[in-house]
């Protein structure tokens, strides 16, 4: 909508201009510049076209407001009133030049501890570590930033002692469906929960009750990578059928195991095309049964989480995981028949299959007896 509203950035005249610029809710990027030929004043323009989505971006020249604050040829982020605190700078200032500026305004402007709104949610770098409250900016700031002040002083701790992780606060109702991806579905009205994000995408949650001792050492632990990783599952089922029923807790020993090729169906109950595709399926895991380097799976990818290298955009999904390639799984775009299953998997598995040459066609008895 910013982007649609008019320019990428504005142009402060006076110094009315400049106080009404800063009276906002969002933060606040503006350069101080002495001239308009300034090389720093086109980077800002520069950045602003590619942020001013997302950030809102002014610059000035005006003796009267230059003469007003102590920055001078310096392109400075200012915090808004609500989230102004002791515990931190209102402003930060650029340190950085040309394309670099971009990088360091993404990595600055929500300060130790940002408001995580269902409009920013995707600016933050991770890890981060998100506390979910009652945050409310309009009808209880006070008490939405008592609680965050305390979340700053832990925040700050580890910023100064070079911890590598973002904080943020959100409003619990408000991104209720995070909290409810993490299995908390029972939200009280004064409840603080806290769950995280590692530099990959990794899930953790702080399951024990809320303290600000054990938000700290929550942090630290995901910082590290040595907290337990969250993971969405149903029960780990025994494997009664030649289909491989995949869930969280055992998709690292079915899918990831590398010794074996995996196709894996990401499938949906609900899905039309997934209970047409579930006879063929199983019969094209009932012709491979004897193929003992493929294993034929599936997974319910609305009860249990799905890796990130396995992007699941609708339903059913498939990928070709070969036994020395785990990390960097191939996603299934042919036929659906049985045919094409095989097809597929007779030229793309990691070792031929005994029953089919690399065509798809069925071996003669002799000939696959011969191979073994």
């Amino acid at each position: 909508m910013r982007s649609k509203a008019g320019p990428s950035y504005r142009v402060l005249e006076n110094l009315a201009d400049y106080e009404k610029y800063l009276d906002n809710t969002e933060p606040s990027i503006i350069g101080y510049f002495s001239s308009e030929t300034s090389s720093l004043k086109d980077d800002l323009v520069k950045a602003a076209g590619q942020l001013s989505e997302k950030f809102r971006f002014a610059y000035t020249t005006s003796y009267e407001i230059l003469g007003n604050v102590e920055y001078s040829n310096k392109i400075v982020i200012h915090q808004p009133k609500r989230l102004q605190t002791k515990l931190e700078n209102s402003f930060v200032v650029v340190e950085a030049t040309g394309n670099a500026i971009k990088s360091f305004i993404l990595e600055k402007i929500h300060g130790l501890v940002g408001h995580r709104t269902p409009s920013n949610f995707g600016d933050f770098s991770k890890p981060t570590v998100v506390i979910y409250y009652n945050v409310d900016y309009v009808r209880d700031t006070k008490g939405t930033n008592y609680v965050r002040n305390r979340i700053l002083k832990v925040a700050k701790k580890l910023a100064d002692e070079n911890v590598k992780v973002t904080f943020a606060v959100s409003n619990a109702e408000e991104l209720r469906h995070e909290l409810t991806e993490f299995g908390v579905n029972d939200i009280k009205k004064d409840g603080k929960y806290v769950l995280a994000r590692g530099p990959a995408g990794e899930k953790y949650k702080m399951s024990k009750d809320f303290t600000y001792e054990l938000l700290e050492e929550f942090a630290r632990a995901v910082a590290s990578g040595d907290h337990e990783q969250y993971i969405k599952s149903q029960p780990v089922p025994e494997q009664t059928d030649d289909v491989k029923v995949v869930v969280g807790k055992n998709f690292n020993d079915i899918v990831n195991d590398d010794t074996k090729d995996v196709l894996i169906e990401f499938y949906a109950p609900w899905c039309g095309h997934c209970k047409s595709l579930a006879p063929k399926y199983d019969e094209l895991a009932k012709k491979l049964k004897k193929e003992t380097n493929i294993v034929i799976a599936k997974m319910d990818a609305t009860e249990n989480d799905v890796p990130p290298a396995y992007e699941v955009q609708g339903f059913p999904t498939i990928y070709f995981a070969p036994k020395n390639s785990k990390s960097s799984p191939r996603r299934y775009e042919g036929g659906r028949e049985v045919d094409d299953f095989i097809k597929y998997l007779a030229k793309e598995a990691t070792e031929p299959l005994n029953g089919y040459d690399r065509n798809g066609s069925k071996k003669s008895k002799k000939a696959a007896d011969d191979e073994l």
